[in-house]
């Protein structure tokens, strides 16, 4: 797929600049294995990891969202550092904008057309800030166009997958929803963790990369091959869930703006947002804004800097994680320092979102549009 929104050297960062395969220095399996690797806080299984990229030079990963809001760094900034990873080395990232499964979950008030419309500002956000999808590696597939262009393939596996599995089964499930067990659930509800662990046999994923919270439905995919005699399993590679900015929130979430910073905020809702975040003094452990540094920064810059007074310091490049996290626990580095350089190096990701946005007219109606809509859960 070709964007005209193609990674620019004075807009991207080196760190996620794009290679195509045939222009890669030849990687080794270890090279390649350590680098997708680092995009999972939990990998099951790695020596399975191994052998398929031993074996299979272009892997297959699936990762997939529902269209169900505006769009937080959490899914914009990751996604894309995480996709850039992938394609680096070598794999094939099949994007499932899962449309009817945000109907299924009454996102939107369970309307498609405005769902649609979600999913297409989704898109152009990450053309926007630098996902590398030229070439060809990169494709974004519409989950009610794919179903009903091969519904033959898809329908008896669904049912097959829902005949090999209890009702509590199925329910524990309900996490990959943002719904807890508890939660009274419809129908459709009951039938959307069938139809995603039945996506990732139909997309032949190799590699499922999403979030943690996803963790329950590619646990069922694995049994299930346990159930049909497969071998070759689909391997999980979970990515860490970023905070949001209050204390105690768990996970970002795209309806609550105290919770998250949207894609296409302006600067000063960033400083502002950053500013009222959580962030205790010489506190690591569940502090937002670290994690923020540590997840979306030091992977997309290769470094952080903090601008300090003379008396305070003065300024200081950290280049690792554990070097911020020494000096903020020790009181060296303070939240007045911290807030501000992060808000910065947020704003500098996001500002070609916003040119994007404010200068290119269907961008510009895309995100009037989903501004306009109530978002329902």
């Amino acid at each position: 797929m070709e964007s005209e929104f193609s990674s620019k050297g004075d807009q991207v960062p080196q760190s996620l600049e794009y290679l195509s395969i045939s222009d890669q220095p030849k990687m080794s399996v270890k090279e390649r294995f350590d680098l997708i690797r680092s995009i999972g806080e939990e990998c099951i299984q790695e020596d399975e990891l191994e052998r398929l990229l031993a074996n299979k030079p272009q892997p297959i990963c699936y990762d997939g969202f529902e269209p169900s809001g505006r769009m937080h760094i959490a899914q914009g900034v990751l996604k894309a550092i995480n996709v850039n990873k992938l394609t680096s080395a070598g794999c094939r990232v099949r994007i499932w904008i899962a449309d009817w499964f945000a109907q299924l979950n009454n996102k939107m008030g369970g309307d498609l057309k405005k769902i649609q419309v979600v999913g297409q500002y989704l898109i152009e956000i990450w053309k926007a800030v630098g996902m590398n999808i030229e070439g060809g590696q990169v494709e974004f597939l519409w989950s009610s166009e794919e179903i009903n262009a091969r519904a033959h393939e898809y329908w008896p596996l669904v049912m097959d997958i829902a005949r090999r599995n209890n009702l509590p089964r199925i329910v524990r499930c309900c996490q990959i929803m943002g719904r807890s067990e508890q939660d009274e659930l419809t129908a459709a509800q009951i039938f959307y963790p069938c139809m995603q662990c039945a996506d990732i046999f139909f997309l032949k994923a190799d590699i499922c990369q999403l979030g943690m919270d996803q963790r329950k439905v590619n646990m069922l995919a694995r049994e299930y091959c346990d159930d049909i005699k497969r071998k070759n399993k689909p391997i999980i590679l979970s990515h860490h869930m970023l905070p949001g900015l209050q204390e105690g929130q768990e996970k970002m979430s795209k309806s609550d703006p105290s919770s998250s910073i949207y894609m296409e905020d302006e600067e000063a809702a960033v400083n502002l947002k950053i500013k009222k975040a959580f962030c205790p003094p010489k506190v690591v452990e569940k502090n937002p804004c670290l994690e923020y540094v540590k997840y979306i920064v030091l992977p997309w810059f290769n470094e952080f800097m903090v601008e300090r007074k003379p008396e305070n310091g003065g300024n200081k490049t950290f280049k690792t994680f554990k070097e911020l996290a020494d000096d903020y626990e020790s009181g060296e580095l303070h939240p007045g320092d911290l807030k501000p350089a992060l808000a910065k190096a947020i704003n500098k990701i996001l500002q070609p979102v916003r040119d994007h946005f404010n200068n290119d007219p269907k961008a510009k109606d895309l995100v009037k549009r989903v501004k306009s809509y109530k978002v329902t859960r």
